[in-house]
Parts: structure tokens; sequence; C-alpha cells
């Protein structure tokens, strides 16, 4: 029982790191792509879009030479910790709520940001309030982020390791359990995934209600 709470703690800590450093890049970087028009900005959101569908394995592996003892960051020793794995994750999670920020600021009427801007607001003031209008996508992209994370297993493995009591989180062990034939333990390891995903997303979901909603 203790082994499994240590996943999970780990699990939570790798992930939610993760998510938040993918959304404090994401959404502003979003944010900048939905509402401003520039050179080189079609083919910004062709690459996030691709992004949006990168298999974590590649991520993985491309962190993976960057962080072993020949990359160029190999001096850092973070290879098989917990900072590797928040690393492949935070490059997997950034397109999906980057991409989907974009999207759903550009769905918002037009003319929001022409009455923005003849009441002189500034361009920060725009992207704030821009933001909030476009909340409910934000949240959904910050949700879809936290999804791909939590439930993927290769970049984890390659960068991670799934070393007992330091790396190994929910996703790797049920592949672990598995492979050793432990199918009890890797169900009970897979329902606990999915509770972990479920109550997170759900109070990622509750901010998407307007506050007179929530009773």
């Amino acid at each position: 029982m203790t082994e499994v709470l240590s996943i999970s703690l780990v699990t939570l800590r790798v992930t939610g790191t993760a998510t938040l450093l993918a959304a404090l890049l994401g959404i502003p970087a979003g944010a900048m792509m939905g509402i401003f028009r520039f050179r080189g900005r079609g083919l910004i959101s062709v690459l996030l879009y691709t992004g949006m569908g990168l298999p974590p394995v590649v991520v993985g592996l491309v962190v993976y030479l960057f962080l072993s003892k020949s990359g160029v960051l190999g001096d850092l020793g973070w290879l098989f910790t917990e900072r590797a794995m928040i690393t492949a994750q935070t490059i997997i999670a950034f397109p999906l709520i980057a991409g989907l920020t974009m999207a759903s600021v550009e769905a918002l009427e037009p003319d929001l940001r022409l009455q923005l801007r003849s009441l002189g607001a500034t361009p920060s003031q725009e992207a704030g309030i821009t933001l909030y209008e476009a909340r409910s996508g934000v949240i959904a992209s910050i949700v879809a982020g936290f999804g791909a994370v939590i439930s993927e297993v290769g970049a984890a493995m390659l960068v991670g390791g799934n070393i007992a009591g330091h790396t190994r989180i929910l996703s790797t062990a049920v592949v672990l359990e598995t492979r050793r034939g432990n199918f009890g333990l890797a169900l009970m390891l897979g329902g606990l995934l999915l509770a972990l995903a479920f109550t997170v997303n759900l109070l990622l979901l509750r901010l998407q209600a307007p506050l007179w909603r929530r009773r």
C-alpha cells in the first residue's frame, strides 16, 4: 500500500508540474497566436497542430538524446529523474494547450477585439479580456494537456527509467505489473489512474461553470 501511495504521489507531482509549466507557456502563446497577425503565423499554426499529435515516445527519445551523457544537456544529470520526465511531458502538453487556446480565441466574435481597441485597451488588456471570454476553451485545453501526460507511457519510460520510489508513475507501473503477470495489481493501478484523472479533470471542468451555477 505504501508503494502504491508513493507511485501516486510521484504521478501527481510529475504530471501536475508538467501541466502547470505547459499552461504557463502555452496559454500566452496560444493567446498571441489567436489575437495577433504576423508573418510566419501560418507556419507556426501548422507546427502547433502537428505537435498536438506528436507521439510521446518520439518526444522521450529526443529528450533522452539531449540529456544523455553524450548529449548537449548531459552535464545537468537529469536523465532518469523526475526533472527529465517533467521536461518530456511539458513538451507533450505544450502544443495541445497552445493550439486549443489559439482555436478558442479565434472562435470569439471578431467585434469583441474591435470594441476593446476602440475603447483604448492596451495589447495586454486586450489579451487578458479575450482570454477571460475564452476561458471555457482555455480550461478545456488544460484538461486535454493533463490527460495527455497522465496517460502516456513511452516518454516516461525512456527518460525516467521506471525506478521504484523515484520515477515510477501509475502508467509505467501498469505496464511493469502486466509484464510480470500481476494482472490484478495492474488492473487496480489502472483503476487508480482513471480515478485520479477523473478527479483532477472534474475539478478543472468545475472552473468552467459560472460562479452562480456552482452549488
